[in-house]
Order: C-alpha cells, then structure tokens, then sequence
C-alpha cells in the first residue's frame, strides 16, 4: 500500500530510509531489540495503566484513495494519501500540563542530523511553548542505544539559528539534554526527567 503526503510525494516510515541525506548511515533498526517507538509507547501505556499520565501517538488522518476488492470480505487498501503534513509524533498530559513531543532514531555516533525532523515540526513546537505547553525531543542514539530528552528551545535555537549545520552535536545534546532511565517498567521513563526540569 502507498501512503503519500498531500503534495503527492511518497511516504516512507521513520526508521526505513535508504537515504544517506537524511541520516548520515542507512539506519536499519530491526535488529537492535524494540524501536524507540515501542518502548515510548510501552512506557506510555505503564504511565496510563498506572494513572501516571495520559500521553498517545498521534494518528495521522489518511484519505483512502485506492482499494482492492478481491472478495467482498477482504478489501484491501490499495494507495492512500496523508491529508496534512503530521505535526510530532507523540501528545498528552500530565500534571495539568501539556505536553507534546517528537522522537527519533539515529545511527550516528556524533550528531543528530536535522533531515529527520521538518519545518512544520518545529513550527508545531514553538507554537506549543508560545502557549505554555511542555515540548521537547527525545533522541536515541542507536549505536549507544542512549536516549536523551532535550528540550524544543535547544532544538530549535540549533534549527533556526544554526544555518550553516546540518545536523546538532551529540556532546551539545549530552549537555543540555537528560539521560533518560532506561528498565523494564516503564522502559524509558522519561516522567521523571520532566518532574525534574519543568516542574
């Protein structure tokens, strides 16, 4: 099935892309145990189960545009397009707070490249922190499998003013970012390091 974005252009998940641009390496994260993904999404349902937090994926809205009907029983979608540009990938609250943040995986050893997250991102976090919410990144260094909480004014000093970069230095990231704890439950609680620095 092929998802496209509303300008046509097709989508290929965070995580799958051949593309050196983006990334520096051709990341495969397959074979390195759960994705950040899974374990974000574990936590969040420990933090939910436990009355800890209400914090979700965000779905992204589709418009079906193809759909096979091989039998009447098993349609099968065929070519959908994204009906707008996804703003970050995870929202909620806690702690009367809003919160809203984007998580991403990188094989690079030194930096996280900017190619992995897109303007309207960014926009979508200034316009959260305009508003009083509680915005940030959470990165996982594949090779180190570290993973780090660094907040959207940090990122978005390094994306806005930082022109001549491609990418925001891992040691930059060490130091004003938060180790997250990593364990079984939750697998990255990174409630935590939010009661820690924003609370």
């Amino acid at each position: 099935m092929a998802f496209r974005y509303p300008n046509g252009k097709r989508f290929i998940p965070s995580g799958t892309k051949p593309s050196k641009s983006l990334t520096g390496t051709s990341p495969q994260f397959g074979n390195r145990g759960m994705t950040l993904e899974e374990d974000l999404n574990e936590t969040n349902e420990y933090y939910l189960q436990t009355g800890q937090a209400v914090i979700h994926k965000k779905p992204t809205p589709v418009q079906i545009v193809g759909v096979d009907y091989p039998k009447r029983s098993a349609a099968t979608i065929t070519e959908a397009y994204f009906k707008q540009p996804s703003t970050t990938d995870y929202n909620g609250v806690y702690s009367g707070k809003y919160i809203d943040f984007e998580a991403k995986e990188t094989r690079n050893k030194t930096s996280f490249p900017f190619g992995n997250v897109h303007e309207h991102q960014v926009k979508h976090m200034e316009r959260v922190v305009n508003q009083g919410g509680i915005a940030f990144l959470i990165f996982r260094f594949s090779p180190t499998q570290e993973v780090y909480l660094y907040d959207a004014s940090h990122f978005i000093y390094w994306f806005r003013e930082q022109k001549e970069r491609k990418s925001i230095p891992k040691n930059d990231i060490e130091e004003k970012g938060h180790l997250v704890p990593q364990g079984l439950s939750p697998r990255l609680d990174y409630l935590q390091i939010i009661d820690r620095v924003y609370f």
